[in-house]
């Protein structure tokens, strides 16, 4: 299970919303991460993950969205689950095979 979130989603969008809106302005796209990080009081790495998760997710650069990579994780978990299970099957279908074979007194 993910570890709860320190920060609530409503400051997630609005710092966002507030990084890309700088990045359009020349003037304003140098240290926009830093400058709005500060005035939030958000850590400046965790503001720009954010920012380049919420590019992600629009389809701006190339990279898995968030729902995709839940997908996958979920089917990772699964996948791995299936395996167990048929590693057991084909343990128990050697020791029963080898019941068959020994001779019955």
């Amino acid at each position: 299970m993910a570890a709860p979130r320190k920060n609530p989603d409503e400051l997630r969008a609005r710092a966002t919303r507030l990084v890309v809106e700088a990045r359009r302005d020349p003037a304003s796209a140098a240290g926009a991460i830093k400058r709005i990080a500060d005035q939030l009081g958000v850590h400046p790495e965790a503001l720009r993950q954010w920012v380049k998760q919420a590019e992600t997710d629009d389809g701006t650069p190339s990279g898995t969205a968030s729902t995709d990579s839940a997908r996958i994780a979920e089917l990772e978990r699964e996948v791995r689950e299936l395996r167990r299970a048929n590693q057991i099957l084909k343990s128990a279908a050697s020791f029963f095979a080898a019941e068959l074979d020994r001779p019955s007194r």
